[in-house]
């Protein structure tokens, strides 16, 4: 046992940091991240395009409020903008998000005050009267760690507080929640959106892929509302493929060019790449220019040669149908949300800025082996994360336990000749390695998602959130608390076979494992003291940009940018949900996790949670946007992650009184009724709220008056084909761009004779600038300086959520028109993307008053019209028969 006790001992100066240095890492974190808020000060005013974006691009009149350039004049919209105005200027899922935080900071606040109150003087009155000063310190007075009498089941008591508290600050959110998700949907920017009235048709069999065959399959379920029009999806082959690689060329010829041609002056040498070769040995250098205007040329001319055979294309296996009104998409989708009518999926329609593309047209034995390809993946890079960490663990554990060092020779002499830099390496390599991984990792994971068949950009993010945040917990909570374990059990084993213990003796002080799990837990929560400091710096860092700034201006200095990176730089940036939701999950779980056994830690969780929901709510207003708008669709995701924390939380607590009062005994059955309570909860609120979260359900009245879209506008216009048509058919190609003043070079950078004209570019809203012709017809266009800035009127029409063909509807009625009207309202005519057909009698009734207690004994047979008009069957005819 004393062994096991001086290990313990020994390892807390690296995992369970000694007083002293939890206060130095406080006070140094403290002293920079005062230092950060002080430069984010000084810096804002002169930065605005940095710290202030949104500001000039934003869309419509959702511009942000007057921000004063003052020192603190940034606080002052912060404080005064609400909720109400926050889901208006910035959106829901900014919205939901610092609702989240809010929350978070709330219950945070709670769980540190119950701690610190009820727990802290049990503690502190424990220790002070039966453990002897020399086998305490300032940190360990204020944990679980040497209770081991009936005061334990005060801490048990508040485990059954802090769920309590959990599941109400959840219901009531989830509640509001629902709410704002309902005025979303009822809200016009939603309501005047094709996509929110569209459905989305996947894994269509081949023998119905085509505009009839998906009419044919909202027949076969009998759906109670018409589909005004439908489409198939279309093959695109490589087209995606090739434009990407098209555009990146012309990114590389404009780093190129802009880097020969900086500041206006030829430089010395032209520009050269290798091909082949290995880390800039061997292969064979050519002209970068003439080499990147040749794979411009034959890019080119593959993209247009592509599109002009696309229209022969077979179909793909997906398509989407659009209704006449939204409370109709969503009631339809709701309906046939557990069915799969011939074999398909029917699902709400994403936001066409939304969807990947590639993945809709997978097949099922695609998506069975890349799922299989990307999960073992998946499980590889996360145990190759896992490797280094616990090497570099190991080694940090090395510099407390000097035995050990004596078996590594080279570890041995460095912690002799130079024990100070031997105990900062084992201390800085551990968080720098978790750093970088931890920044790679979603991204990875992210790409491994889509690889996987994610077909949407916000089910790539519900994914992200998931894996992340289960792979922080298990590496860094789970995997770091069996390394500590594992490790000390192991030093006591070598040890004692060096001393020529018998086996028997081994094995008896095996019996004491575990008082020593128990106290490695414990004795870790000091160093999550020392995480929630670092996490706080590393919060208010992001709100500073630096590293931004720096970049920048070495990139603009050095290296010079085109005016493609200046436009792309100008806009607000997008803020990356998945990362930010799963630290704080993370950070969460920890606060959470220790919230019992070390009160300080729910302490400093607190803290940090209001840090962030300052910096938060500033960026979301000024700086970030989101990809595209869900309308908080990660709430459920996120609540998931939070309700299993507190089981885990519950699940530590079983185990600590199992382990003080032995597992023999029923004291640990104490602490299983929340973990129940948990489960029944998060039964009771799907059964409640998740419904109304996902669709739009609407009223009685609601129906009657639902703006009812005209059947003709939809087919004529092709509406549906051209807003879900894929984008790589009518998406522009890049045009070369430099600067103004450097167009005049050109002459001197290509051969033969330079010709001159306007040209229309759509980087710039469809204006004209003056370009030069270089030999092959290629253009290069030459940008003045007052329009390298990206024009925010271009920018609210990329940006603006209300579809770009609603200004095309040539009727919008009201369900309670007469008969007539509405006869003439769904007409049936041709177009591209196929009307569906004519209705039987009593339709007019049905529009007028809702499905009746008749609808299901009722066909809606639509099968009285032809597939193809009497005209078209004889054209048709004639073509087959000459």
């Amino acid at each position: 046992m004393s062994n096991i006790t001086e290990l313990v001992d020994e390892n807390a100066s690296q995992r369970a940091l000694a007083p002293a240095a939890v206060g130095t890492q406080v006070g140094l974190m403290s002293l920079i991240s005062l230092a950060t808020i002080i430069a984010f000060n000084v810096l804002r005013p002169r930065n605005k395009i940095v710290y202030e974006p949104k500001v000039k691009y934003h869309v419509g009149d959702k511009k942000p409020p007057r921000i004063s350039d003052s020192l603190l004049g940034w606080l002052p919209p912060l404080i005064h903008t609400k909720e109400p105005e926050l889901v208006d200027k910035i959106g829901l899922d900014a919205a939901i998000f610092l609702r989240f935080l809010r929350m978070f900071r709330m219950l945070f606040t709670c769980i540190a005050l119950l701690c610190c109150v009820v727990l802290m003087p049990v503690d502190i009155t424990y220790n002070l009267e039966k453990v002897p000063s020399t086998s305490r310190n300032i940190l360990s007075i204020l944990t679980i760690q040497n209770i081991s009498d009936a005061r334990l089941f005060v801490h048990v008591a508040v485990t059954y507080v802090i769920c309590a508290l959990v599941t109400g600050f959840v219901y009531l959110n989830w509640r509001d929640v629902v709410r704002l998700r309902r005025d979303w949907f009822r809200s016009p920017e939603y309501m005047q959106s094709f996509y929110a009235r569209t459905l989305m048709v996947s894994r269509v069999p081949r023998k119905l892929q085509s505009d009839e065959g998906i009419r044919a399959i909202f027949q076969s379920v009998q759906v109670p509302y018409p589909t005004t029009s439908v489409h198939i999806g279309r093959r695109v082959g490589q087209l995606p493929e090739l434009i990407e690689f098209h555009n990146k060329t012309v990114r590389d010829l404009e780093h190129i060019l802009v880097k020969y041609l900086k500041d206006g002056k030829l430089g010395k040498e032209r520009p050269q790449k290798r091909l082949g070769g290995f880390m800039c040995c061997g292969g064979t250098k050519v002209d970068a220019i003439d080499y990147y205007m040749a794979k411009l040329k034959r890019s080119e001319e593959a993209v247009e040669n592509y599109r002009t055979h696309i229209d022969v294309r077979r179909p793909e296996m997906y398509g989407f149908a659009s209704m006449a009104a939204v409370p109709y998409a969503h009631i339809v989708a709701n309906m046939l949300r557990s069915k799969h009518p011939k074999g398909t999926t029917i699902t709400l329609a994403p936001n066409p800025k939304d969807i990947v593309w590639s993945n809709l047209s997978k097949t099922k034995a695609e998506l069975a082996r890349n799922s299989t390809l990307g999960w073992t993946f998946l499980v590889l890079v996360c145990f190759v994360n896992t490797i280094p960490l616990f090497i570099i663990s190991v080694l940090a554990n090395l510099a407390s336990v000097c035995p050990l060092t004596a078996y590594v020779p080279f570890l041995d002499a460095w912690s002799k000749a130079s024990p100070g830099t031997f105990t900062i390496i084992s201390g800085v390599l551990p968080p720098t390695v978790s750093a970088v991984f931890g920044y790679a990792l979603p991204h990875l994971m992210r790409w491994l998602t889509k690889y996987m068949g994610a077909d949407t950009h916000s089910r790539l993010d519900r994914a992200v959130i998931a894996r992340y945040f289960a792979f922080l917990v298990i590496s860094q909570l789970i995997i770091f608390t069996l390394i500590g374990v594992i490790f000390n059990s192991v030093t006591q084993v070598v040890e004692q076979v060096g001393e020529h213990k018998s086996f028997k003796t081994i094995i008896q002080d095996l019996n004491d494992l575990p008082s020593l799990i128990n106290s490695t837990y414990i004795n870790q929560s000091s160093y999550w003291l020392t995480y929630f400091p670092l996490r706080g710096f590393l919060i208010l860092f992001d709100l500073a940009q630096i590293l931004n700034l720096v970049v920048v201006f070495v990139k603009k200095n050095l290296f010079g940018r085109t005016p493609r990176d200046i436009r792309e730089w100008t806009q607000p940036p997008e803020f990356q949900y998945p990362i930010y939701y799963s630290n704080l999950l993370f950070m969460g779980t920890v606060g959470l996790f220790f919230a019992p056994l070390a009160p300080l830690v729910a302490v400093a969780a607190m803290i940090v949670f209001w840090i962030s929901s300052i910096v938060y709510k500033y960026q979301l207003m000024f700086v970030f946007v989101s990809r595209v708008e869900t309308g908080g669709r990660l709430w459920n995701v996120v609540i998931n992650r939070l309700l299993v924390s507190v089981i885990l939380m519950q699940l530590l607590m079983v185990l600590t009184i199992g382990l003080q009062f032995s597992f023999r005994s029923l004291f640990w059955l104490t602490t299983i009724p929340p973990i129940l309570f948990i489960i029944a909860f998060k039964f009771y609120i799907n059964r409640k709220f998740l419904s109304d979260f996902r669709y739009y359900i609407p009223s009685d009245e609601e129906l009657r008056q639902a703006y009812v879209h005209s059947k003709r506008s939809d087919s004529v216009n092709n509406k549906l084909e051209k807003r879900f048509g894929h984008p790589a058919l009518n998406a522009e190609l890049f045009t070369p761009m430099v600067h103004a003043n450097m167009t005049h070079l050109l002459s001197e950078v290509f051969t033969g004779k330079i010709g001159s004209m306007k040209t229309k570019l759509d980087d710039l809203g469809g204006n004209k600038v003056d370009a030069a012709v270089v030999a092959g017809g290629v253009k290069i266009a030459g940008i003045d300086e007052r329009d390298l800035a990206y024009d925010p009127a271009l920018y609210q029409r990329d940006r603006g959520e209300l579809d770009w063909d609603n200004r095309s509807i040539s009727s919008l009625n009201m369900l309670g028109m007469d008969n007539a009207s509405k006869a003439q309202l769904f007409a049936a005519n041709g177009g591209r993307s196929s009307p569906a057909p004519s209705q039987v009698g009593g339709y007019n009734q049905y529009l007028a008053r809702g499905p009746q207690a008749d609808i299901e004994l009722m066909r809606l047979d639509y099968d009285q019209q032809p597939l193809l008009n009497s005209a078209v069957s004889k054209a048709r005819l004639l073509i087959t028969t000459s």
